[in-house]
């Protein structure tokens, strides 16, 4: 009997899938009771009917200290009292269970060996397969709450680098009053610029992560609660409508054998064959409804030190980026939304498929088909999740800028390997390295940071020979012979929709070794020692100093003298590893290049930065020493 929609779990009681799990949990642990009664009974009925009375009294006492779980759960909020518990079908079949024990006096091996081979066993078999697939729901449920709780953490972090970007804008303008020279002065200005394009992105970037939390937030409590809630109350419905279908087999063994106990064995069955699972859920619903409603929306948090409105910041600068993000989140949607109808129908054929299945003692095909079912909708709920990020990435950015899309030609980039410096078209410094720390515009030729993809206006100058010039800056450089670049093309992962977009990808750079110990004497600079080897971020711009990344994964200035000058090979990505070590809980594999297939106890490394690449996924290193990501809500940290 299926749950009426008014009357399911997911409606009538939210927040609520844990002590479903537990309800769910009681019936296990019901049949497992069952299971262990037949194996008594068996062994008593071998030693005739002397022992089936002791028997009786066992499975008697069993029921009294669980009876009140299985049937009202745990802490009910209503009172109850026996003739509570006498109302629940599933208890009373039980009890007629155990008084057929008390009557089942004469039986004889066969019945024993019949019993132990065809319920027993199917019992066990059957307990297994719905243990598992229950810790498989749960699990699932539990990795939905942490992606929301993942999600909360991307907004917090998004409004902790807004935090620090304001007070960066705040440094360099002081470090731009105190600045002499006037080559000093129109350095310092610009970083200045730099940081306040930068301080502006983060917040549009903390403006996104809040309306992409309230979306996801409303998804959970409106969308995957209430459809594990439901998903528990169906499993519970199919645990006991077989577990029903096999204490049926075994009473029937009986009467085919005990003619003398046909009488007792028939009010067994009936009382069995009048279980109703919807009439015991509905005895589970009235005594555990609680309070509920849904949490406050986030909202947006302004800097102490920044004064400014939960306005999205459309200045020239950031408008190109919001223009450029809204281009990819769209693409991204529309590249997502045949995948979703591809899976829905997949979904929709195997739920068709499983309510034909009519549930029967032995275990077998059904439950390959519950598997499949689970799988299919655990996965098309990851892909809504990611429909509801790039929804709301678009919405947000579409109610700030409205119809003004910027330039109707955008760039398309690809990732490429530099074995020789060139000029970033955007910024205009240097990239440089053989691990693709940088793209190459397709059409055009324009050649930019990672950093700098989304920061270019979308003015692709499609004809041969033209030069690509970014409204930021006079002078582009197109991609030099020495650029090799690589496209590859292949189906998205889920990685693909749901990692985050935004946070600068890692680099590497030419590595030099340090000829001299130095202190920093302010926060913008680095200690470094000598013989250290360290990559060179930003070269000498003739100020003297140069931006390097130590050892310790921390960027800072030091005296450009003090690097050593070809020391060690330049452009060889060096593995930047934090000594953080994780442990895989769960098995993945891998659905994207860019992605670490993961074994169950696999211990990898993280990455510098690892754990903020963003949306559920972090960066490691395995055994082998390959780099990529893998889902966060996979491992553990050691």
């Amino acid at each position: 009997m299926a749950a009426e929609p008014d009357q399911s779990y997911g409606n009538t009681l939210p927040d609520q899938v844990e002590r479903i799990g537990l309800l769910y949990e009681a019936h296990l642990e019901l049949i497992s009771d069952v299971r262990e009664l037949y194996q008594s009974r068996t062994a008593i009925e071998r030693e005739y009917a002397a022992k089936l009375q002791n028997l009786s009294k066992k499975a008697a006492e069993k029921k009294a200290k669980m009876e009140a779980r299985f049937i009202l759960g745990e802490d009910p909020t209503r009172s109850w009292d026996v003739t509570t518990l006498k109302r629940n079908t599933l208890g009373k079949a039980y009890e007629a269970l155990i008084t057929s024990i008390v009557d089942a006096t004469h039986e004889h091996q066969s019945i024993a060996d019949s019993l132990s081979t065809q319920v027993i066993d199917v019992l066990r078999t059957l307990e297994k397969r719905c243990n598992d697939t229950k810790k498989k729901e749960l699990q699932f449920y539990q990795k939905t709450l942490a992606e929301r709780d993942r999600v909360y953490n991307d907004r917090q972090k998004s409004k902790q680098k807004y935090d620090n970007d304001c007070e960066e804008v705040e440094t360099f303008r002081q470090k731009q009053t105190r600045a002499q020279e006037e080559k000093h002065k129109a350095r310092v200005a610009k970083q200045a610029e730099q940081q306040k394009d930068d301080m502006l992105n983060s917040k549009n970037l903390h403006i996104i992560s809040t309306a992409v939390a309230n979306k996801v937030k409303d998804k959970f409590y409106t969308t995957d609660m209430p459809v594990a809630a439901n998903e528990l109350q169906r499993l519970q419905t199919q645990l006991v409508e077989r577990f029903v279908k096999i204490l049926l087999f075994a009473h029937r063994l009986q009467l085919g054998h005990l003619d003398n106990l046909k009488e007792k064995l028939s009010n067994v069955e009936a009382k069995i064959s009048q279980v109703q699972p919807m009439e015991d859920q509905l005895l589970f619903i009235e005594h555990n409804i609680r309070p509920f409603t849904l949490p406050d929306d986030w909202k947006y948090e302004p800097c102490t030190l920044h004064y400014d409105t939960d306005a999205m910041s459309t200045e020239p600068a950031p408008k190109i980026w919001l223009q450029n993000k809204l281009n990819r989140s769209r693409t991204k949607a529309q590249e997502l939304a045949p995948l979703i109808l591809l899976k829905e129908t997949e979904f929709n054929h195997l739920s068709k498929k499983l309510q034909t299945n009519i549930a029967d003692h032995p275990v077998g095909p059904v439950d390959d088909i519950v598997d499949s079912y689970l799988d299919a909708q655990h996965e098309l709920s990851y892909y809504h999740t990611s429909r509801t990020i790039l929804e709301a990435e678009i919405e947000t950015i579409v109610a700030a800028i409205g119809d003004d899309m910027g330039g109707q030609n955008p760039h398309v980039f690809k990732s490429s390997s530099f074995s020789i410096p060139t000029q970033c078209g955007y910024c205009e410094s240097t990239i440089w390295g053989l691990s693709k720390q940088g793209k190459t515009c397709k059409q055009c030729g324009l050649s930019v940071h990672n950093k700098c993809e989304l920061k270019v206006p979308a003015e692709c100058r499609k004809a041969k020979g033209s030069r690509r010039r970014s409204s930021r800056r006079a002078a582009a450089s197109p991609a030099s012979p020495a650029v090799a670049a690589a496209a590859v093309t292949e189906t998205p992962s889920p990685s693909s929709f749901v990692r985050s977009q935004t946070p600068e990808e890692e680099e590497n750079y030419p590595t030099k070794q340090i000829l001299f110990n130095y202190s920093p004497s302010s926060e913008f600079e680095v200690s470094v020692q000598e013989g250290e080897k360290v990559q060179v971020v930003e070269p000498d711009d003739g100020s003297g100093w140069a931006k390097v990344l130590n050892s310790e994964g921390k960027k800072g200035l030091v005296p450009a003298s003090y690097v050593g000058y070809g020391h060690s090979d330049e452009g060889v990505p060096v593995r930047q590893g934090t000594g953080q070590r994780v442990r895989a809980i769960y098995p993945y594999r891998s659905q994207g290049s860019d992605e670490l297939e993961l074994h169950e106890g696999e211990v990898l490394e993280l990455s510098v930065g690892g754990q903020e690449y963003g949306n559920g996924w972090w960066e490691g290193f395995n055994k082998e020493g390959r780099k990529g990501i893998f889902p966060s809500n996979y491992v553990e940290i050691l």
